[in-house]
């Protein structure tokens, strides 16, 4: 019998694709400490997880593990590095949260091209008259700079055209041809720039870490708005803070920050030209129910031994199997 622990529930759809399986059984734990999971990873062959931790302890009081699902598309919740060099597959879940998340990017970059927050705040206190001391950017004619341009950043990229945008990628690791109509920087300096408005799309690792600071903000030109829906880590929010509040860029939004939840004493709580929310870009029901099916499934495959390399994080493990 193989055994798979489900670190979060996940959607029923998911848990069914297991209960047809006679040779597997499975058990969901809610609480996602270190000394919990300890207890609980001691016979598992495959581990689903959503946001928990999974640290280097409990890889190794998994003994028998073999793949670790990842209900999402990043990963650094999940020491891959450790899992590599135990030939422990690290899968996401690929393009199933695409249009969720392409799509918050938008209601992202709207609110604050918008002022959303001011006007929101304004109107439900009676003040009609903010319409008069705040207006909003024009998004037609603009140019967008997606930096990661993957399944999310093409999704982005095709609501993009109905704005009338000028589109425009950064992206080291771009593979495939590029649609006609975008235009691909080899620099980032060059692609700030030029960017009216810049949306992030990558994964957090060593090279993306602080990938946009003081300096990167400031390339930006003046009245520019920066979105942020990938990882916290990405960006060093005070900078983007103090761009904000000195007027160098027109706001900003944040799905995903540098420490999560957001803590209570945060000035971005205080700023209302960046608009927030609680990483919850992928949290429509279709994509978490499509996010479910395809945690279960990439387990059952990572003990089947049919992986589809694609949604490997660590492929060379791919190799290494028996």
């Amino acid at each position: 019998m193989k055994r798979i622990l489900v670190i979060q529930p996940l959607r029923p759809e998911g848990l069914e694709i297991f209960d047809a399986r006679k040779d597997v059984a499975y058990k969901v734990v809610t609480d996602s400490s270190e000394k919990n999971l300890l207890v609980n990873a001691a016979d598992a062959d495959a581990i689903a997880v959503r946001t928990a931790v999974i640290t280097k302890r409990v890889l190794d009081a998994a003994p028998r593990l073999k793949v670790i699902s990842r209900h999402g598309v990043g990963y650094d919740n999940i020491p891959v590095s450790a899992c590599t060099a135990r030939g422990i597959a690290v899968t996401v879940v690929g393009g199933v949260n695409a249009i969720s998340v392409a799509e918050h990017t938008w209601f992202l970059i709207l609110a604050a091209a918008r002022s959303g927050v001011e006007l929101d705040t304004a109107t439900r206190r009676g003040d009609f008259g903010i319409r008069e001391r705040v207006t909003g950017l024009e998004l037609s004619g603009r140019n967008l700079l997606i930096i990661g341009f993957g399944r999310v950043g093409k999704q982005v990229a095709a609501r993009a055209r109905a704005f009338g945008m000028n589109i425009s990628v950064f992206d080291p690791y771009l593979q495939g041809e590029l649609p006609k109509d975008v235009r691909l920087f080899a620099s980032l300096e060059g692609a700030l720039r030029e960017a009216d408005v810049v949306t992030l799309h990558t994964p957090l690792t060593d090279e993306t870490r602080a990938l946009l600071c003081e300096r990167e903000l400031w390339l930006l030109p003046k009245g520019a708005i920066l979105v942020n829906a990938s990882r916290g880590g990405v960006v060093d929010e005070a900078a983007l803070l103090a761009a904000v509040r000195s007027g160098h860029l027109h706001g900003a939004g944040l799905d995903t920050f540098e420490m999560e939840p957001l803590p209570s004493d945060s000035p971005l709580l205080s700023e209302p030209r960046i608009v927030l929310s609680p990483h919850a870009a992928a949290m429509t029901e279709t994509s978490l129910v499509a996010m479910s099916v395809m945690t279960a499934k990439n387990a059952l495959a990572g003990l089947d031994g049919t992986l589809d390399p694609e949604l490997v994080v660590n492929p060379s493990v791919l190799k290494m199997a028996p």
